[in-house]
C-alpha cells in the first residue's frame, strides 16, 4: 500500500475553501469515479473519498487543506503519478479561487460610515 499526503496553505477563509473543496470533489467524482461525501463542521470540513483501491480524506480549513489517501496494491505502483495529478488539480483550483478573490473590487463603505464634513456656510 502507498500513502499520499498533501498539505496546501491558503488565505481564502472557510467559505471560499469550501467552494474549492466542492469543486475538487466534483472533479474527482467525474474524472476518477470517486465517491465523495462532505462532512461540514464549524471550523473545518472533511471530504471523504473512495473507490476501488483508493480511500482518503481532504480536510478543509480556513487557512489550509490536508489530503491523506491510501492506495491499494495495484494503484500503489502509480502513486507518484496520482499524487502529481491531485497536486496539479488542487493547485489549479486554489490558484483560480485566489485570483478571483484578488480581482474583486474594493467593497463600498457601509452606509453608516462617517461622511466628510461639509464646509461651514458663509453668512
Amino acid at each position: 500500500m502507498a500513502d499520499i499526503h498533501i498539505h496546501r496553505d491558503h488565505n481564502l477563509g472557510l467559505a471560499k475553501a469550501r467552494k474549492v473543496a466542492w469543486d475538487w470533489a466534483e472533479h474527482a467524482e467525474a474524472k476518477f469515479d470517486m465517491e465523495c461525501t462532505v462532512l461540514e463542521g464549524e471550523t473545518s470540513d472533511t471530504v471523504e473519498f473512495s473507490r476501488s483501491g483508493v480511500s482518503g480524506t481532504l480536510i478543509v480549513a480556513a487557512d489550509h487543506f490536508d489530503l491523506d489517501a491510501k492506495l491499494g496494491f495495484l494503484l500503489g505502483a502509480f502513486s507518484k503519478t496520482i499524487e502529481a495529478e491531485i497536486e496539479k488539480n488542487l493547485d489549479e483550483l486554489l490558484g483560480a479561487a485566489a485570483a478571483k478573490a484578488a480581482a474583486r473590487p474594493a467593497a463600498k463603505p457601509p452606509a453608516n460610515a462617517a461622511k466628510p464634513a461639509r464646509p461651514a456656510k458663509k453668512k
